[in-house]
C-alpha cells in the first residue's frame, strides 16, 4: 500500500491549488515544499515594520480561475486607481480610464498622452475582447504585441507614452515582444475588472488557499531530490511511495526532475523598496510609469497609498521596479536610483531610507508570439503544473493547478 494517494512537489500558487481542488473532492495527497512557507514567488516579507512583496505584484479581480478558488472580502482588497501617471518632461500627466472613473471622460478628452481617437480605440478593443471567452484569446492569429498595436492603428505617441510603459510592466517586456494572444488576454482583466493587492500584503492569497488544507498534509522544509516510478525521494533519504506525483515546482526544478535538461528564457526584474516620511504621489492610488526606455526606473508605486498596512504610522512605502538588469551592485544601484528620481521629486528622494532591494533573474518565462500550451499529463501517474506551462500570470497557475486536480479526480 502506497504512502499517499497523490504527492505535489512544490507549495506555489500552482501547487496550492492543486491541493485545494482535491482536498474539496476529500481525496488524499501531501503537498511538498522546499521553501520555509507557501506561496513560491508570491510571498512577502516584514522589514522594519513594512510589508514588501517579494517584487511588485498584484491580483487582478477579473481573473477567472482567482474568483473561483479566493474570497475577496476576506482578502479585504486594497484598490488602484484606473488608469496610471505618466512621467512627462515636467511632472505627471494622469491617464485615467473613462470607464471606470467618474470625471475621468474629460480630463481625457485634455490629456496630453494619445488622441482623442486613440482612446475611443481603447473602448472598441475593450468591449470587444471583453466578449470573447479566455481560452479563445489564446486561440487567435499571434504576433508581437508591438506589431498589434501599429497595424490595430493606435497612433505613436500613445504607443510610446502608454501601451509600452504599461504592458512593459505587465509583461516585464519593454520591447513589447510578447504575444499578442496575452496582450489581448490582459487588456480584458484590466477593461473589465480593478488592480488590487490584499490589504496585509501578497502572502495573504496563498495563506488563504491553505487555510483549508489540514497542517498534517503540508511539509515545508523539505526537498525532493528525485523521483522514479511511483517513489519520491527525499533529502535525508527517506522516501515517499504513491498512486500519482504533481510536479508544480519551478521549471528547472521540473525539469530536473523529469530529466528533460529543459532551458528557459526569463525575463528580469528588480524591485527595490524605500521608506519616506510622506508618500512622494501625495495619496494617489496610481501605478508611475517612466516612458524613457533609457531610464533605470521603470515604474513606481507606493503601496501605502493604496494600503496603509503596508506600512508603519505616519510613514510612507515607495516601490521601484527595473527590467532587465543581468546583475547589479546593490549600492550603486540605489544611488542611480535616487540620482534618476531626483529629477522626478526633487531632494525629498535624499532622505529615502533604502529597505531591501529583491533581484528576480527568473521573474517569467519569456512569451513571444507563437508560444503553445505545453500537456500537464505526462503518463497515467505523472502530471505537471504552473503558469509556464500556458502563459505568465497567477491566473494561468491557478487554472493549470485546476485542471490537474481534475484529470485526477476523474480516475
Amino acid at each position: 500500500m502506497n504512502d499517499f494517494s497523490t504527492v505535489i512537489i512544490g507549495g506555489g500558487i500552482s501547487g496550492l491549488t492543486c491541493a485545494r481542488y482535491l482536498n474539496d473532492k476529500g481525496m488524499s495527497f501531501v503537498m511538498i515544499e522546499s521553501s520555509d512557507a507557501l506561496g513560491g514567488k508570491v510571498r512577502t516579507d516584514i522589514v522594519d515594520g513594512f510589508r514588501l512583496d517579494r517584487g511588485f505584484q498584484v491580483l487582478l479581480t477579473n481573473y477567472a480561475e482567482a474568483r473561483k478558488i479566493l474570497n475577496y472580502s476576506n482578502l479585504d482588497l486594497k484598490y488602484f486607481e484606473p488608469g496610471a501617471l505618466i512621467k512627462a518632461k515636467k511632472g505627471f500627466t494622469k491617464l485615467e480610464n473613462p470607464f471606470k472613473s467618474k470625471g475621468a471622460s474629460l480630463s481625457m478628452a485634455f490629456s496630453p498622452v494619445g488622441s482623442w481617437s486613440d482612446r475611443l480605440k481603447i473602448n472598441k478593443f475593450g468591449k470587444y475582447v471583453s466578449e470573447i471567452p479566455d481560452d479563445e484569446l489564446f486561440g487567435m492569429d499571434d504576433m508581437a504585441t508591438i506589431s498589434f498595436l501599429k497595424s490595430y492603428g493606435w497612433s505613436k505617441e500613445i504607443i510610446q507614452q502608454f501601451f509600452m510603459p504599461f504592458f512593459g510592466w505587465a509583461f516585464l517586456d519593454n520591447t513589447l515582444h510578447t504575444s499578442s494572444n496575452l496582450f489581448h488576454f490582459l487588456f480584458k482583466q484590466f477593461f473589465k475588472g480593478e488592480v488590487a493587492i490584499p490589504a496585509a500584503g501578497m502572502q495573504a492569497i496563498p495563506e488563504q488557499m491553505a487555510e483549508q488544507i489540514s497542517k498534517e498534509k503540508i511539509r515545508l522544509n523539505t526537498l525532493v531530490k528525485g523521483i522514479e516510478g511511483n517513489r519520491v525521494f527525499l533529502d535525508g533519504g527517506e522516501v515517499l511511495t504513491t498512486d500519482r506525483i504533481v510536479i508544480a515546482s519551478d521549471p528547472y526544478t521540473a525539469s530536473g526532475l523529469l530529466g528533460e535538461n529543459a532551458t528557459f528564457d526569463y525575463y528580469i526584474n528588480t524591485c527595490t523598496y524605500f521608506s519616506a516620511e510622506y508618500s512622494p504621489l501625495k495619496g494617489q492610488k496610481f501605478l508611475t510609469l517612466n516612458p524613457d526606455s533609457k531610464g533605470l526606473v521603470h515604474s513606481l508605486c507606493v503601496p501605502t497609498d493604496i494600503s496603509p498596512a503596508y506600512g508603519i504610522a505616519g510613514k510612507a512605502l515607495i516601490s521601484v521596479s527595473t527590467q532587465g538588469l543581468e546583475k547589479i551592485d546593490e549600492r550603486n544601484h540605489i544611488s542611480r536610483i535616487k540620482r534618476e528620481l531626483y529629477d522626478w521629486f526633487g531632494a525629498q528622494v535624499n532622505v529615502w531610507k533604502h529597505l531591501r532591494t529583491y533581484h528576480i533573474p527568473e521573474a517569467s518565462v519569456r512569451f513571444p508570439a507563437g508560444t503553445k500550451k505545453q500537456v500537464l499529463k505526462l503518463d497515467e501517474n505523472l502530471y505537471r503544473c504552473g503558469d509556464y506551462l500556458a502563459y505568465p500570470s497567477l491566473n494561468a497557475a491557478m487554472q493549470t493547478g485546476r485542471e490537474v486536480a481534475e484529470m485526477i479526480s476523474e480516475i
